[in-house]
This record gives C-alpha cells, sequence and structure tokens, in this order.
C-alpha cells in the first residue's frame, strides 16, 4: 500500500524530524510503501492556497496511486479548521485516506466508506467551525451596523464590474489549481471559492 507523510512546524527555528521519524518507523510497523514526504514550516492558521508544500501534496497523492496520508496529529495538517475539513474532504472524495497517528484513527475504511469514528471527530470539528464562522459574521454585521449608523455607505458602486487583470491577480492561486486541471470542486474546497467565481475565473482563462 503506497502511502505519503506529511509534516508541520510552525516556526523555522522548529524541527520536523521526530514526525518523519515516526510516520517513517510507522509505515515500516504497517508493512506500507512510504512513496514520499512533505514537510513545511509555516503556520498551520495560514490559507491552504498558502501552503505551496500541502499543495505539492495534494497534487502528488492525486497523481500517484497513494492510498493514505499520514500525520502524527490532526493539527500537523493545520489549525484552521474548515481549511482542514476542505483537505479531508478533498482526499475522503479521491479515495484516499488521512491516519491520524495519535488517534489511531484514519477518514476512510478499508473498504473507501467514511469511517465511524473519525465521521464523529469531523463532525465535531465542523460544527466549530460553524460556530467560528457564525462569530465573524456577527462581527462584520455589527461592523455594518456600526459604519451605517455614522453616514457610511457600504457595496459597490452602481455599474461597477472587475476588470479581467484584476480577476487574474486577486484569484492567482485558483487560476494555478484550474490550470493543473483540478475540478471546479476541488478548487472550491482548497481555496474557499465559490464555483460561480470559479466558472467566471475559467472563461477569462480561456480568453487568454
Amino acid at each position: 500500500m503506497n502511502t505519503v507523510a506529511f509534516c508541520r512546524v510552525s516556526t523555522s527555528i522548529q524541527d520536523y524530524e521526530r514526525q518523519t521519524n515516526e510516520l517513517t518507523n510507522l509505515a515500516n510497523s504497517k508493512g506500507w510503501t512510504l512513496k514520499a514526504t512533505f514537510a513545511e514550516k509555516i503556520s498551520g492558521a495560514k490559507k491552504n492556497t498558502e501552503r505551496k508544500e500541502l499543495l505539492r501534496m495534494v497534487d502528488y497523492v492525486k497523481a500517484n496511486q497513494i492510498s493514505k496520508v499520514l500525520v502524527t496529529e490532526l493539527s500537523r495538517l493545520g489549525r484552521d479548521t474548515l481549511q482542514v475539513l476542505q483537505v479531508i474532504e478533498m482526499l475522503n472524495n479521491e479515495g484516499i485516506s488521512l491516519y491520524i497517528q495519535n488517534y489511531g484513527i484514519e477518514t476512510l475504511t478499508d473498504e473507501g466508506k467514511v469511517n465511524p469514528m473519525s465521521q464523529f471527530l469531523i463532525t465535531i470539528l465542523a460544527e466549530v467551525a460553524r460556530m467560528e464562522r457564525k462569530t465573524i459574521r456577527e462581527r462584520v454585521e455589527s461592523g455594518y451596523m456600526n459604519f451605517r449608523a455614522n453616514g457610511g455607505k457600504v457595496g459597490r458602486k452602481q455599474g461597477y464590474k472587475k476588470s479581467d487583470e484584476a480577476m487574474r491577480e486577486q484569484y492567482a492561486e485558483e487560476i494555478r489549481l484550474l490550470r493543473k486541471g483540478i475540478s471546479l470542486r476541488n478548487v472550491q474546497k482548497l481555496t474557499g471559492t465559490s464555483v460561480n467565481t470559479l466558472r467566471k475565473i475559467t472563461a477569462i482563462v480561456k480568453k487568454s
């Protein structure tokens, strides 16, 4: 069975050697073939699109018939709950299981179905993400209300339309992923950009 290891530390002064050793030993003990190790030194709160090594890993596992991605703990995949869930869902949809060493569980069963235990964990994380989004939305709405109460106006000017060049600049990472042949659905999961916006971006790319 082909696997890859994914390791992450938050700062440049930290070392991920312990993680790589543990995951190498894990693969050996299970009789799995460790095809590659991906490691990055970056805050786990960063968006998926800002994490080059994570994106490299995603490209690799899809192109090389990888069955499992190994992490020592879920936080190594990231600390932004929503971003982590997006990666897990994308891996699940590709039939690639995430093995979480400290829990001793993985996201898919041998039959390729969602593991009930991991589903429980993911459900909790999803609820945390929902609460985070709700809190952010309430803060934004409160800010808008305060802004309007002080005479401010929100929204785009009438007739405003973002130029193709501005779209290319704003959505450079989405364009890169689309050009790699990654589906709209998976790009949406990785970036959080809506499918409608991705369709507009695709149309712009086709014109260039």
